[in-house]
């Protein structure tokens, strides 16, 4: 090798930061005026005020010269003047992986509180991408990528435990709540959300999965969990490998395009909001064709629209809460949070500063995976942990796992005896679960003496003071009742027991009535099963007497009462029963 030569890992690095550059950044590289602003808004300096080499622009600065060695062309001529100097060899490469992954988390607070709006974050990002490239990164980091491309999720969990998690998580509702229903629905086509979930909350803390679950199913949501593309997190924002963000990010939008579902529900993850909602679709360079919002706002429309009830008397604890720097510094995401928080426990006590100004957790930029760099990392802790301090709060809320981790480890460290939870967890504790209706035994009569003694019939409805209703007027008349109180559970009853007579609500969670009737009429089994539509909604009559099928035997409008209804289902019988008896 020539004795200037770069080394060819060099070369690369080099080559891949010319290939990335673009306005906004060229202008952080240029823009800087070294003014200082940014170096008492960075906590690694707050926590270590005798080491210059964690101020930002000190950082920054390393990246700097080498762009202005070799694409700014003052630096090409008076290399002396601008401070440009190149990076020679593997050993350079290896200083400069300590600056980007060591000695930031990529918080963006330095950026947010600069004159010039130099955004050092993305100038590291960048660094960082661009050693990844050469395979030069910490051994966690190299680790976790491996497993999100590998695998399919940045903790490597394997496919079947997955599903067996959600399996005896599913087991624990149905018992919970005594009903099927309450199981978490895999892979549901149609469904009105699709709910991705950070790994960790499999592999560590499944209760968060269980509160979402217990939500969806007291507010009656249509949902599902995909069986695959269920990483919502995206390792590619923390190593800067945009071709690892591209490919995690569609496997999420590719699996909600399969299912057809309407919207994507993202669970708490600040840095798995960002990526999959905000820099994905850049990543990936294709446009998403539904909703995303995070489970956050979900929460908050469910109690705002009257879709479940909460008592916030029962989270009597103290909180205060901690902004997810991705959440409220790069997406804007703070003012939700705390309007649900109100809503869920009766003493919050805000931390300073807060909302975009709020402190790192000192976990974010997948520092939680940098082993080497623990113990700077919980020395700068410090600053969060005197923040945490200040608030007397013994609960500290977060709308971020990455966050959880990270104060749970300066919590541990700094012997603070507080607890972190997430919102999900007190929702569900604040939850107000309906009483179920209980539909009273009565001594049967003799079917002999009844009208429709002999008949068996399938009353479908959602609403189960309606079910209620249908089924003890026509018990009385002798008919043997079978209830669903949903189009998945109609459409099995019905091959199953193959009732004379399905009476059908049309609007329904999950499978409407229309698409469970055109699936009666289809299927040879049970095609000739009668049909009396009976729905509060006559502006859906189209989904039925549009369908390409036989219309059904019978049609009312709600309210119905026990005269109409009566004279319906006997006339419906009379016509079709082969005996001609009612």
């Amino acid at each position: 090798m020539a004795q200037n030569a770069r080394s060819r890992k060099a070369d690369k690095v080099v080559e891949r930061m010319g290939r990335k550059l673009t306005r906004q950044m060229v202008g952080s590289l240029v823009g800087c005026v070294h003014c200082g602003m940014c170096t008492d808004s960075c906590h690694y300096v707050l926590a270590n005020p005798d080491d210059p080499t964690y101020a930002p622009a000190h950082k920054a600065d390393q990246i700097r010269k080498i762009f202005k060695r070799n694409f700014d062309w003052t630096g090409r001529i008076f290399p002396w003047w601008v401070h440009a100097e190149d990076i020679r060899t593997d050993a350079d490469l290896e200083k400069l992986k300590d600056i980007v992954f060591g000695k930031c988390t990529n918080c963006r607070r330095c950026s947010l509180n600069c004159p010039m709006g130099v955004d050092f974050a993305t100038l590291n990002r960048m660094a960082r991408g661009a050693l990844v490239s050469v395979g030069i990164m910490p051994e966690g980091v190299a680790i976790v990528s491996k497993d999100q491309w590998e695998v399919g999720n940045q903790m490597g969990v394997l496919p079947q435990d997955y599903l067996e998690t959600l399996e005896w998580l599913s087991d624990e509702l149905e018992n919970e709540f005594k009903d099927p229903a309450a199981r978490i629905p895999i892979d549901k086509m149609d469904a009105e959300i699709v709910y991705a979930i950070n790994p960790r909350e499999v592999k560590y803390d499944p209760r968060t999965i269980s509160d979402a679950a217990r939500i969806f199913y007291i507010a009656g949501e249509n949902w599902t969990m995909p069986s695959e593309g269920w990483d919502m997190t995206n390792f590619g924002l923390f190593s800067g490998d945009d071709e690892l963000g591209a490919a995690v990010a569609q496997r999420v939008y590719d699996r909600v395009i399969k299912l057809r579902g309407k919207k994507l529900v993202l669970s708490e993850c600040g840095h798995g909001y960002r990526s999959t909602r905000c820099e994905g679709p850049n990543w990936s360079g294709k446009a998403v064709p539904f909703v995303i919002e995070s489970s956050v706002l979900t929460m908050l429309r469910y109690i705002k629209e009257g879709w479940i009830r909460v008592d916030k008397t029962k989270n009597k604890e103290v909180v205060t809460f901690h902004d997810s720097c991705n959440n409220a510094r790069s997406c804007g995401f703070y003012e939700e949070p705390r309007e649900l928080l109100n809503l869920l426990v009766p003493d919050f006590r805000e931390m300073y500063p807060n909302c975009a100004e709020n402190f790192c957790c000192t976990g974010g930029g997948g520092a939680m995976s940098m082993s080497e760099y623990t113990p700077q990392r919980l020395k700068s802790a410090k600053i969060k942990a005197d923040q945490l301090t200040a608030t007397e709060a013994k609960t500290v809320v977060t709308s971020c796992h990455n966050c959880v981790d990270g104060l749970s480890d300066v919590i541990r460290h700094y012997k603070l005896g507080m607890k972190v939870t997430q919102l999900v967890n007190l929702a569900a504790n604040a939850m107000m679960i309906p009483e179920k209706v209980v539909v009273p035994v009565e001594v049967p009569i003799p079917a002999v003496a009844l009208p429709l003694a002999g008949f068996k019939i399938l009353v479908v409805d959602d609403e189960p003071d309606i079910l209620t209703f249908l089924a003890a007027v026509l018990e009385d008349q002798g008919a043997t009742v079978i209830q669903a109180v949903d189009g998945e559970q109609a459409l099995a009853l019905t091959v199953r027991e193959k009732p004379d007579l399905v009476t059908l609500d049309l609007s329904m969670p999950g499978r409407n009535g229309g698409y469970v009737f055109e699936e009666i009429r289809n299927n040879p089994e049970i095609t000739s099963t009668r049909v009396c539509i009976i729905t509060g909604k006559p502006e859906l009559r189209r989904l039925i007497y549009e369908r390409p099928v036989a219309p059904p035997e019978g049609y009312l409008d709600k309210p119905v009462n026990e005269d109409t209804l009566l004279t319906s289902v006997r006339m419906i019988l009379e016509l079709k029963h082969p005996h001609g008896n009612a």
